[in-house]
């Protein structure tokens, strides 16, 4: 059998220093020797249930080490990982389950979707799995084979999965190591989610790699990190820039002890540059990356040089990862951390990968230097506390009101979640319509974060010959200060 999976990551670290403690959550910790044991047993327990190569296994639940063996468990059976967001509405998750069709769901037991026929397990159940004695059956993992498949939100509204290879995500985490240090005495925190790229591949798989310790932290706690960096060394881990200036906000922010910090890495949007300087000014680094989950995320990342000179710069390409900027001034990204494609989109796919360069719909600009400026958007998505929002969904959401007549959402600035919703609705004559009654209807159908804080009834919106609303002219309809 020849496995170069993400499966075998345990059992190839556990030859090398098994006592070493993988993983560790409140009061449990796991060495690198029981994890690989744990991963055989786990991986047995799932075929049992019937899971098979190429099969998707589904997870929905908060960051945990079960989290992790979940992912090393699919790969060993060179099944496909499937990580869900639990800050979705239900029928967003349904929508995507729909869409996966996987073999079995794992599940917190607090988010139980209803009985569908598919096999489920809670989260505790699968672990239990693992004090069963078992062998998994033998599988030849390819590198080229999908490990993981992670859902960014659709233009259209419909789900749309990013298939990542075991070659993706083994080449994103040597792209990380040849750009920061990693040793394998650190121990760093795992609080971004991990139904995200940045979750898993900014800090977590690299230092899994190296044989460090990886703390899981079930969601973001700006009070308890502070603590968590001071109590247990952490040298660095991974975040977005609301995080960033929550921790920088909280009471307990002037008295932590930061001096384990080598580095921060964020992403999703440029950091508030006074967040940047109270960073480094505490003598933590905070290096911006930028990418996107296509890319396993990583495509730009500030080296540790510089870093302090250019806090909100994405810095230069990743090791392996080329970069080159079109006619239109949009970045187009290659490599062999780039995704093969979108799950059962060929379409979405062939509009988006182009002779092995990405469209990353981004408008990004090189300064003499090679390091990035990201200059904006090429499309009209914004990012809100780290999560990309696309207005075509919340639109679509916001038509299906009756007294609805036309609408328009866009991201405008907001000083902590760096942009929000704004909706512009054109009620229909005699409509029964007020703010109250709209984010109602958008809140049982959507994530919170994507419903519009702001919203404004105007007349009309601006429109093309072909009756297309100009985004372009929209801003003019909103107030130079948001409500």
């Amino acid at each position: 059998m020849i496995d170069l999976g993400l499966g075998s990551w345990p059992a190839r670290r556990a030859r090398i220093s098994p006592h070493a403690i993988a993983l560790r959550e409140a009061d449990r910790e796991v060495s690198y020797a029981e994890l690989a044991a744990r991963v055989d047993r786990l991986a047995a327990g799932l075929a049992e249930l019937g899971v098979r190569a190429g099969d998707r296994v589904a997870y929905l639940g908060p960051n945990a080490i079960a989290t992790f063996e979940a992912l090393f468990a699919a790969g060993r059976l060179g099944a496909v990982f499937v990580p869900l967001n639990t800050r979705l509405a239900p029928p967003e998750i349904f929508a995507q389950l729909a869409d996966c069709t996987p073999a079995v769901l794992i599940h917190a037991p607090e988010l139980r979707p209803p009985d569908d026929g598919r096999a489920m397990l809670t989260v505790e159940e699968f672990s239990a799995l693992a004090d069963t004695p078992g062998d998994p059956p033998d599988e030849d993992v390819d590198l080229a084979q999908a490990a993981v498949i992670l859902y960014t939100s659709g233009t259209t509204g419909r789900p749309k999965g990013v298939v990542l290879t075991h070659n993706n995500l083994t080449f994103n985490t040597i792209n990380q190591l040849a750009h920061v240090d990693v040793l394998s005495t650190d121990v760093v925190l795992c609080t971004a989610p991990l139904f995200h790229a940045a979750g898993l591949g900014q800090v977590s798989l690299p230092t899994l790699f190296k044989g460090g310790t990886v703390v899981v932290a079930p969601r973001f706690d700006p009070g308890w990190l502070l603590e968590a960096v001071a109590e247990q060394r952490i040298r660095a881990f991974s975040a977005v820039p609301t995080m960033l200036q929550m921790l920088c906000e909280h009471p307990d922010w002037p008295a932590a002890d930061l001096s384990s910090l080598r580095y921060v890495i964020y992403g999703g949007s440029p950091v508030v540059e006074w967040v940047a300087r109270a960073w480094h000014a505490r003598g933590v680094p905070i290096l911006q990356g930028y990418g996107m989950t296509e890319a396993a995320p990583g495509a730009l990342l500030a080296p540790l040089s510089g870093a302090a000179d250019k806090p909100t710069s994405p810095g230069v390409p990743h090791f392996f990862t080329d970069i080159e900027i079109g006619q239109d001034g949009q970045l187009l990204v290659r490599g062999p951390n780039l995704s093969p494609g979108y799950w059962r989109r060929p379409r979405e796919t062939a509009e988006a990968f182009h002779r092995g360069w990405f469209r990353s719909g981004d408008l990004v600009r090189l300064d003499d230097d090679g390091w990035a400026t990201v200059l904006g958007r090429m499309t009209d998505m914004y990012i809100s506390g780290g999560e990309n929002v696309y207005p075509a969904e919340v639109e679509a959401a916001l038509a299906e009101l009756p007294g609805v007549a036309a609408c328009a959402v866009v991201g405008v600035p907001h000083a902590r979640w760096g942009e929000v919703g704004f909706a512009l609705v054109v009620p229909r004559p005699d409509a029964d319509l007020d703010e109250a009654a709209i984010s109602e209807h958008l809140v049982a159908r959507m994530a919170r974060y994507k419903v519009p804080r702001y919203i404004r009834f105007v007349e009309d919106l601006p429109r093309t010959a072909s009756g297309k609303v100009r985004k372009s002219e929209l801003p003019a309809l909103i107030p130079e200060e948001n409500p």
